[in-house]
Formats: C-alpha cells, sequence, structure tokens
C-alpha cells in the first residue's frame, strides 16, 4: 500500500502541508524508501525513481537527502504530538484521557506505519541540528503522557511508583506498534489502540474509565 493511501481511521494522509506537488510527491517517495530500505541504504535516485522524476529534479525541492528526511520527521513528530496534546488537554479524568491518548497514538503508529517506522526509528540519520530539534519534540511527546500520569497519581486513580519509568514503558510500547502491525493481519488499528489502551490502565493501576465504572456489574441482557 502506498504511504499516501494508509489509513488510520479511514482517513488519507495528504502530506497537505508539504507544497508544490512535486515536492511532495518525492517526500512520499523518500518515506516508502525509507521504511524499505533504510535511510543510509537509499540514494536520491532511488527516490527520484519512485517519484518518476530526474535525479536533477530532487534538488531542486530538497538541498539533501538528509533535508528529505528531516521534513519527514518534524511532520511525524508534529502530528504525533498533536495527537498526544488532544487527548491530554480533553474532558474526562487522567483514566479516561490516558486512554484516549494511548488509543489515539497507537491507531496512528498503525495506520500510518510505514511513516511511523521513518519517523520513530531513523532519528540517528539526522545532524546534529536537526536531531536536536526532534528531540526537543520527543520531549514534548513525553511530557504529554508524563502530565497525563502524574494527574492521576495525584487524585488516587493511579498507583505508579516512578512515572518517568512508566512514562517511557507506555511511550515505547505505543511506538513499536509501527515495527510490527501488518495490515493484512487480525487486528484493525482501532482494535489495536483499544487493546493497548487497556493494557496501560492495567499497567498503572487504574480502574475502569468512568463511563464503564457506571455500567451494572454482571451480564446484560
Amino acid at each position: 500500500m502506498s504511504t499516501a493511501a494508509e489509513t488510520a481511521c479511514g482517513d488519507i494522509e495528504p502530506w497537505e502541508e508539504v507544497t508544490p506537488d512535486a515536492a511532495r510527491r518525492l517526500l512520499v517517495a523518500a518515506v516508502e524508501a525509507f521504511a524499505e530500505r533504510g535511510y543510509h541504504a537509499t540514494t536520491t535516485r532511488d527516490i527520484a525513481g519512485r517519484a518518476g522524476m530526474s535525479p536533477a529534479a530532487l534538488y531542486i525541492h530538497y538541498k539533501t537527502k538528509e533535508e528529505l528526511l528531516h521534513r519527514i520527521s518534524r511532520i511525524g513528530h508534529d502530528r504525533a504530538l498533536g495527537i498526544l496534546r488532544t487527548a491530554a488537554q480533553g474532558e474526562g479524568d487522567a483514566t479516561e484521557r490516558l486512554a484516549d491518548a494511548v488509543s489515539s497514538f497507537v491507531r496512528w503508529h498503525a495506520g500510518r506505519r510505514t511513516t511511523a517506522r521513518v519517523v520513530q526509528y531513523e532519528l540517528d540519520a539526522l545532524g546534529p541540528e536537526a536531531r536536536d530539534e526532534i528531540l526537543a519534540l520527543r520531549r514534548q511527546v513525553d511530557a504529554e503522557v508524563r502530565g497525563i500520569i502524574e494527574e492521576g497519581v495525584a487524585a488516587g486513580e493511579f498507583d505508579v511508583p516512578d512515572v518517568h519509568g512508566t512514562t517511557l514503558a507506555v511511550l515505547s510500547l505505543c511506538i513499536d506498534v509501527a515495527r510490527w502491525f501488518n495490515v493484512n493481519g487480525p487486528r484493525t488499528p482501532d482494535e489495536v489502540g483499544a487493546l493497548y489502551a487497556d493494557l496501560v490502565l492495567r499497567m498503572v493501576g487504574a480502574q475502569p474509565p468512568a463511563a464503564d465504572r457506571s455500567r451494572p456489574a454482571g451480564p446484560q441482557t
């Protein structure tokens, strides 16, 4: 499946902020090539060929292969951060917001698995300045999840002796979905997101979300 057609919730990943069209085509081709072959094994000729363009045409839009990776990584991290920030600032208690954050983050890594593999696993290929910029975004990602967990601990919803370590474990669990998820596998991105949200709530010692706690126990008729 083309990266441009990957779906997390039935929507298309258009890279709409990348213009003109030729620059967008090159970026999508780079995502596919980096995910398939790795950054270092991919040449600018590979990228241009996938985009149906000449190698010389690539340099009109991107000065280097690293600039392409930086653009991909920046866009991907911005979107991942936006997903978590929306959940963290949403309504509901910490349990509900952590479940929403995890399920949404996992759906993105499953539905955008090709993009996510490049965004999450090619960081070391960036130069120092670009890498520092992406690391700053990663710290913000960490802060959003850690903030929800801290609020849950303070409210007595979570039993977490090590908030920092637990935050790292939650994020690692979510991110790894991009490595193994198979669109032809038995679970959809939504199903994996729901499963991981339940696993994380168990990890932090949370009670079921408020909506579930309000339902009467026992079999329903």
